[in-house]
């Protein structure tokens, strides 16, 4: 191997010498591809993301999801996979004419917290972020239904804490723009076929209440993921 000129070459030759490396590949760094917005954000939610610009997938995504199409995102591991839904949806909740609502759906309640870590820390203009799992307690339940716009939550949480009550939800509900379904990808077999339904019960719901949301997916690469997510959403996406 060569002399080693970083942290990670140093690493490589310690595992080299002790014979425990098998096979070292390099690949020729690729020049990066960005991508421009069919109409600019609000400078209030731009700015806050401190980025010269979007990546192509990132900007051909959010193109989608404003224009009312649901998607999804199947890239690499930071990717950037979170702004695709984060500044669409900070648009929508800053919208001066009819201001919407986001619901959030991850397999887990930590990728939760993580995701409301990640968005309070862009302080988004007039963006109220919250959790709403096993762990609220009835308090903090009573105040996420009456204050958040953006709900971080999980499908068993919908399942069991939002739509048999969606009466106390009606006025999130009545302007929900946005939901994002994270971890595409481990929704599959069983647990995938009672997330579709939660899905279609969700869609069934808000057109009571007179809104009928865009769905945005997140996922790790997999073959054929709008398939997929479709299939969950009943949506063309």
């Amino acid at each position: 191997m060569p002399p080693p000129t970083s942290a990670l070459d140093e690493f490589l030759t310690q595992l080299d010498a002790e014979g425990r490396l098998v096979h070292v590949e390099r690949f020729r760094a690729r020049a990066a591809v960005h991508g421009s917005l069919d109409r600019p954000l609000p400078d209030d939610v731009w700015k806050r993301v401190g980025l010269d610009g979007l990546w192509s997938h990132q900007a051909e995504a959010i193109n989608h999801a404003r224009a009312g199409r649901s998607v999804v995102v199947a890239t690499g591991t930071a990717s950037g996979k979170s702004l695709c839904y984060q500044l669409p949806i900070a648009e929508a909740v800053a919208d001066p004419v009819r201001s919407g609502t986001a619901l959030l759906l991850f397999p887990t309640k930590a990728l939760a917290h993580d995701q409301l870590r990640s968005l309070a820390e862009f302080e988004f203009p007039d963006v109220v972020p919250a959790t709403y799992d096993g762990d609220s307690n009835p308090e903090q339940r009573t105040w996420v239904r009456n204050n958040a716009n953006v709900v971080l939550t999980n499908p068993e949480m919908l399942h069991h804490g939002l739509l048999p009550h969606h009466g106390r939800w009606s006025t999130f509900l009545m302007r929900l723009r946005f939901v994002v379904v994270d971890e595409l990808h481990v929704l599959r077999g069983i647990f995938g076929t009672h997330v579709a339904h939660l899905l279609r019960r969700l869609r069934r719901i808000a057109q009571r209440y007179g809104s009928d949301p865009t769905f945005i997916f997140s996922s790790a690469t997999i073959g054929q993921p709008s398939r997929l997510a479709g299939e969950l959403c009943g949506l063309p996406v």
